[in-house]
This record gives C-alpha cells, sequence and structure tokens, in this order.
C-alpha cells in the first residue's frame, strides 16, 4: 500500500482531549465525551472527526507505555465560538503521508506496515508533529467496511 503525499495546510480544531497511551488506551472514554457536545460546535468546516495524537516527545514506536494526548476534533473557521467544555487546538501545516484505510479501527496491523515497512523502506522519516485520522462519511465504528485517511507526519530522510 502506497500513500498520497501532501503538505496539509494548517487547521483550527476544537473538541476534546485525554491522556492516555497504547497500554492505557482510552479512546472509547473520549469519544463517548466527545459525541452529545458535537453538535454544539459552531463554524465548522466540515462533517468529517478528526481523531488526533499529540505527542510531547517524538514517537517511540516500542514504548506502548508512552503517553500522548488523543483528541476527538471538528475543523472549524475560527475559534469565536468554541464551546464551553471544549479546546482549541491549532494543528500546523506540513508534510503528510496519507494512507486510505479500509477496515476495523482496532487492527493495528496497517500502523505496523506503515512504521515497520513503508516508512523504513521510504525516503521520508517520522516528523515532530501531530499524527491524525479523518473520519469522513465512509468511517463506520467498529465495521469492517469502515474507510478512514491516517494521516502520518514525514519529511525528507536527512
Amino acid at each position: 500500500m502506497q500513500p498520497r503525499l501532501e503538505v496539509a495546510k494548517e487547521k483550527k480544531l476544537v473538541g476534546k482531549r485525554m491522556k492516555m497511551s497504547l497500554a492505557e488506551n482510552k479512546t472509547f472514554e473520549l469519544w463517548r465525551s466527545f459525541m452529545p457536545d458535537r453538535t454544539k460546535i459552531a463554524n465548522k468546516r466540515s462533517d468529517e472527526f478528526i481523531s488526533m495524537k499529540v505527542y510531547d516527545e517524538p514517537l517511540q514506536l516500542q514504548n506502548p507505555a508512552q503517553e500522548f494526548d488523543k483528541w476527538a476534533a471538528i475543523e472549524v473557521s475560527d475559534f469565536s465560538k468554541a464551546p464551553e467544555g471544549m479546546e482549541t487546538f491549532i494543528l500546523p501545516s506540513g508534510l503528510y503521508a496519507i494512507f486510505d484505510y479500509k477496515g476495523l479501527n482496532t487492527d493495528s496491523s496497517i500502523f505496523i506496515y506503515i512504521f515497520t515497512e513503508w516508512l523504513p523502506n521510504s525516503n521520508y522519516e517520522l516528523d515532530d508533529r501531530p499524527h491524525f485520522e479523518v473520519l469522513g462519511e465512509k468511517y463506520k465504528n467498529n465495521d469492517p467496511q469502515s474507510e478512514e485517511e491516517i494521516w502520518i507526519p514525514v519529511r525528507l530522510k536527512q
């Protein structure tokens, strides 16, 4: 599976975040908290959801206890009407490898492929920016026919 490469423009996001790790995954709890309040978000740029991971230090692939902030968010045109109980985040622009994924969101094999096969054999290395998935109209939670885009921050190898 080959990704497409794209320079993403800066995005303004509104949503909720929660500190977690792969070993202590709280994704269900995060989205359960976010979904009832999603309709309060004004100035939406689309109906797509953004599931984002923000690492305090570069991703350590062999450390499932590494903590990160996971976000459940929506892109907005501005922050003027961010609802109470939600936070704002500016996702910086940059180069991304985008993988179109079809399958269960609990299947980690796509990430194993990206980080152990595609990335080491490409002309790119991981960049220190947020990782995210775009959950659009073809996304269906816990459905093997679900589709999403996986955006991995990259830069040319030094």
